[in-house]
């Protein structure tokens, strides 16, 4: 069970790499938290996966104030990421032609909701931007849906004000990924905890 368990998480933050780069080579729009990324990326020396990192480890020393406590999924999911990102990257080259592109934007919001509900399912605890979310909805009372709509608004803006990419790809990630997880968590989680999960997810 462990075993299946730490192969289903890695399995599932390798998967978020590529569709983090796939949806980069799109280039018709990233997820909030990734505009950022490429936002910060195209003004400091790093690389996408190395930026990706940073922020993660920044945003998970705003946990201590919120008492939350990390796990292997949290440490593993900052740098394992980020690593499979710039493997990714190197890998699927640029692309041109407008229908080419959606077509792998779309591939790319595919297999983050599979990457999302294997990592989760694998229950080794939330990732660091997750994390900020439910600890600062436990923390105020608000609900989780107003947290994250804050937070990520709040990121997107910041990093389409840095030249992030953000556009009608950003709004088909938001519609499409809370179903596509959704979908595919009873793939990957046992049956009695589907539902906890689909709770915390709301």
């Amino acid at each position: 069970m462990l075993v299946r368990r730490l192969v289903q998480l890695y399995f599932g933050l390798l998967l978020y790499g590529l569709s983090m780069a796939l949806m980069i080579r799109g280039n018709v729009g990233l997820n909030p938290w990734d505009v950022l990324h490429q936002g910060l990326s195209g003004r400091v020396e790093a690389s996408f996966g190395t930026i990706v990192i940073g922020v993660g480890i920044l945003v998970m020393l705003l946990w201590v104030p919120l008492q939350q406590r990390p796990g292997l999924g949290t440490i593993s999911n900052i740098f394992v990421i980020g690593i499979a990102a710039d493997l990714f990257l190197a890998l699927v080259p640029e692309l041109s032609g407008l229908g080419l592109r959606w077509s792998v934007m779309a591939a790319g919001v595919f297999l983050c909701g599979i990457a999302g509900a294997a990592y989760i399912g694998a229950g080794f605890g939330p990732g660091p931007r997750d994390g900020l979310m439910t600890g600062l909805s436990a923390r105020t009372g608000w609900p989780l849906r107003r947290v994250r709509t804050g937070i990520e608004l709040a990121v997107l803006g910041s990093g389409w004000l840095l030249g992030g990419t953000a556009g009608l790809g950003t709004v088909l990630f938001a519609l499409a990924i809370g179903p596509l997880v959704q979908a595919f968590l009873p793939v990957f989680t046992p049956a009695p905890t589907v539902r906890a999960l689909a709770c915390e997810t709301c």
